[in-house]
């Protein structure tokens, strides 16, 4: 049976030619695929630490569940589609609401299983539908504008979060490593985004021995004198330790709240499954129901043992597109990477000293990667957002998305951010074709076959804004 853990030699293994692409089933030399792996655990350290901080569960724990997710992701989809599963932030506010309801963390981690469980199930419908029922869903149009919203959702973060912390150490981070994305050669440039942090690192001890402490907000999010770079968790940290587990907790109250947020899965998963697509040119649409039921196997075992909800991970598409570089033997790396800082609350102390400001300047250029790459759908799409049917919903949508709009419908359940925006985006699309006059659509069914490229037969041209031939 092919596990996809068999990888080719790309090349000599060091540098890529320039403009070539490391494909999935290849790999750089084992070194140099250990490094680009570390990079990817970095890429989503701060929101796996951050989310179930926020969360109140463990994040020793979330960290050492994510690498386990990741390896039954990339076996279950039999290596073809590079992807790290990390602690999702869409239950950040569902575990809110729950605790504010008098909830425990057991409750919190029970509705979630739950939620594992209907995203488990809507994989099994996919695979055996056919990719087609989710593109029927989300054509071009739909899956650029939740892509985009995916990604410029998180603009936030940088902005009100890290940014803040120190500005300056940001905008020198985000120079330096817009500078080594664009100017590095070789496998130096598509570690850019590591070498981005390293340099915070020392930009932010540098300014602490000559500037002394900054007046700013903290990671704890209080106003007050510290320093930018505080290792002081690390030598209090041990090296070796397991973290706590607990069983979950079902209560009907909070699986009615959490279970809204698989809107926001299904639609991540089906993003992430189409941004990889669109990156490494392969058809990967047979693959998105298996992407789908990994992602939910993973959530389901991480909460059954007291972890947080696991999802593809938007900050590694952002690594995946500055780097080029698909293998999923680097996903392995990064995999057995989290394992070790799972059970070594040390490493997961260094990582989590990463300043706030170096987080700032990275983020800034990951999220906007990652919501440009929806654009990326709809130029490769030739979507035309001067048709009205493409450009209403998405519009709405997208703007739902980023300023993280919130419909509330009772005191205990609400939608927001991108699972509102992306119930906007697919509804609105297909109320309004369903109401459209005929010169906006085309009477041809909407898609015959599940693609990734969306690129075979003839194209839609109520897609492209085009008008029938009478």
């Amino acid at each position: 049976m092919d596990l996809g853990v068999r990888w080719k030699l790309h090349g000599d293994g060091r540098t890529p030619a320039p403009g070539a692409v490391v494909r999935p089933d290849e790999r750089l030399s084992w070194p140099r695929t250990a490094g680009l792996g570390a990079q990817h655990v970095v890429a989503m350290f701060g929101a796996s630490f951050v989310a179930p901080v926020l969360m109140g569960l463990d994040p020793n724990l979330a960290i050492m569940m994510s690498g386990v997710a990741t390896v039954i992701f990339l076996l279950a989809t039999r290596g073809r589609v590079p992807s790290y599963l990390g602690c999702s932030l869409s239950f950040v506010g569902v575990a809110a609401v729950i605790r504010a309801q008098g909830g425990t963390s057991a409750t919190v981690t029970g509705a979630v299983f739950v939620v594992g469980v209907a995203l488990f199930l809507v994989g099994v419908a996919v695979q055996r539908f056919g990719a087609r029922i989710i593109h029927a869903a989300m054509p071009p149009i739909v899956t650029g504008a939740v892509v985009m919203l995916i990604g410029f959702n998180l603009a936030p973060v940088t902005a009100s979060t890290y940014w803040p912390q120190d500005q300056w150490t940001a905008l020198l981070v985000m120079l330096f490593t817009g500078l080594a994305v664009v100017c590095l050669r070789g496998f130096w440039s598509r570690v850019a985004i590591f070498l981005g942090l390293l340099f915070g690192y020392g930009i932010s001890w540098l300014f602490d021995r000559v500037f002394g402490k900054i007046h700013s907000v903290g990671g704890n999010g209080q106003l007050t004198d510290h320093w930018r770079l505080d290792l002081s968790g690390v030598g209090k940290a041990d090296w070796i330790g397991l973290p706590a587990f607990h069983g979950p907790s079902f209560q009907w109250s909070a699986i009615l709240v959490a279970l809204p947020v698989v809107i926001a899965l299904v639609a991540e998963n089906a993003g992430h499954v189409k941004a990889v697509g669109e990156m490494t040119g392969h058809n990967l649409d047979d693959k998105l129901g298996t992407a789908i039921s990994a992602d939910g196997v993973g959530s389901m075992l991480s909460t059954a043992l007291g972890g947080p909800p696991n999802t593809t991970y938007s900050e590694n598409i952002g690594v995946m597109a500055a780097t080029r570089v698909y293998s999923t033997a680097a996903y392995w790396a990064a995999a057995g990477f989290a394992l070790l800082f799972g059970i070594c609350p040390k490493f997961g102390a260094v990582v989590a000293a990463i300043p706030g400001g170096v987080l700032g300047g990275i983020t800034v250029i990951l999220y906007g990667m990652i919501g440009l790459l929806g654009a990326q759908i709809w130029i490769k799409s030739e979507v035309d957002l001067r048709n009205p049917l493409n450009l209403v919903p998405a519009a709405a949508g997208i703007i739902i998305g980023i300023g993280n709009v919130t419909l509330k419908f009772t005191d205990t359940f609400s939608l927001s951010g991108i699972a509102l925006g992306t119930l906007v985006v697919i509804t609105g699309y297909h109320v309004l074709r369903a109401l459209a006059p005929a010169h906006l659509k085309t009477q041809e069914p909407l898609l015959d076959e599940g693609t990734s490229s969306y690129d075979t037969g003839a194209p839609d041209p109520g897609q492209r804004g085009e008008r029938p031939t009478p």
